[in-house]
């Protein structure tokens, strides 16, 4: 094990126990929940062994800066805390770990910035807790409402503002316009890297995505005393949609998944009154996605008059196809003579590829799978992509 592979396991074990679920083995990090707050004060004290000031945004999200806040022009790196329901350990906080070890590494090797470095943390880019995914970004750039971030409530009615303490400050053009770039390092989510050879990947696109809620109401009833031709059962309605929603997906080579729902009143004995339905749906192209939603909406829409049932379709959230800065992905696919891949999953990196130039940085995964416990990265590879990031932080930041 060479010694940058040493110091990145020395430092992943101070994580790597917070929030892990002893029986799926994965991880409940749901953002401003215990686990997450701790990883946020480890935040925070890893900045300050390194003289790093940390600011926050007023949003929940975490800077720390490597050189004068006040300076501008600084190069951004870093990524999430916050994970989905006994999720994988990568996603997210190896791109923080990942930051903190870059910088070591320019350090060592007596390099001084020209322009600041900052390392951020960003709240709940899952949307795993308030339903929004890359939250903490869409506030810092304006690109949710704050009454609406504010108003967001988890499972148990707790507010997005009541959980942050505060009400969110929303948009920060002033810190916005500090950053000259970002570069997100990130678990790849898939095993393109595996077939490549290859520990270390520049990220070219984000394909078009989005959430979508389906609420199929109907009448609840009794399950034993009611006859099945005067039934309205909302829940026919929403199996029919899942199984429409995975034919259309292969139809187009998109994708398609309805994972999350929620039965009203959720009792054996009972037909339910309500039914809801969550639609994550992604494709390469705009014009491809459109038309899956559409084309599920139409199907549910048509067996709902069938079941005698009615549906209300709302869009949650909606991120637009991302091609990251041209120009620097090129830069820095030359620098680090790496392959280039596109990704179906959605960043912070995303969301502010529309504000500033931005790339990401993908680390080898040899089971492909995220999103889950059997996400996994090698030390050695984990090095690779702080070597990595380190070189595209002294390219950016020094020259």
């Amino acid at each position: 094990m060479t010694d940058l592979a040493a110091r990145f396991r020395q430092l992943w074990d101070e994580l790597a126990p917070v929030g892990r679920d002893e029986r799926s083995g994965g991880y409940l990090r749901y953002a401003l929940t215990e686990p997450e707050l701790w990883l946020r004060a480890w935040f925070r004290e890893q900045a300050d062994r390194r003289g790093m000031p940390v600011h926050s945004d007023g949003n929940g999200s975490l800077f720390a800066w490597w050189g004068d806040p006040l300076a501008g022009d600084a190069v951004l790196t870093g990524s999430h805390f916050d994970s989905v329901p006994h999720g994988g350990a990568y996603d997210g906080p190896l791109g923080i770990v990942s930051a903190f070890l870059a910088v070591d590494e320019l350090r060592a090797a007596g390099v001084t910035p020209v322009r600041p470095v900052v390392v951020g943390a960003f709240v709940e880019e899952e949307g795993a807790r308030f339903g929004v995914p890359c939250l903490g970004s869409r506030l810092l750039t304006g690109e949710i409402a704050v009454d609406r971030a504010a108003g967001l409530r988890d499972a148990a009615g707790v507010s997005f503002a009541e959980a942050l303490g505060e009400r969110p400050a929303g948009a920060d053009p002033a810190l916005l316009g500090r950053f000259a770039a970002f570069v997100e390092l990130h678990v790849e989510q898939g095993r393109a890297l595996v077939e490549l050879a290859a520990p270390v990947a520049v990220a070219s696109a984000i394909w078009p995505h989005g959430r979508w809620r389906f609420d199929f109401h109907g009448e609840g009833n009794h399950a034993g005393t009611t006859r099945m031709a005067d039934r309205r059962d909302p829940m026919l309605t929403y199996a029919f949609t899942v199984l429409a929603a995975n034919k259309e997906a292969r139809l187009r080579d998109a994708h398609a998944t309805v994972a999350r729902v929620a039965v009203e009143p959720n009792a054996t004995n009972a037909i339910p009154a309500k039914v809801t339905g969550w639609l994550d749906a992604r494709a390469a192209e705009p014009a491809t996605l459109h038309g899956l939603v559409e084309a599920v909406r139409a199907k549910a829409a048509e067996r709902a008059r069938r079941d005698g049932t009615e549906l209300t379709l709302t869009e949650e959230s909606a991120t637009p196809l991302v091609g990251f800065d041209g120009g620097l992905a090129k830069r820095l696919t030359t620098l680090l003579d790496a392959p280039v891949l596109p990704t179906g999953a959605g960043h912070d990196a995303g969301v502010l590829a529309a504000h500033l130039p931005t790339a990401m940085l993908f680390v080898r995964n040899p089971t492909g799978v995220s999103h889950s416990p059997a996400e996994s990265a090698t030390d050695a590879d984990c090095a690779a992509g702080v070597t990595a990031l380190a070189r595209v932080l002294e390219e950016l930041a020094c020259r």
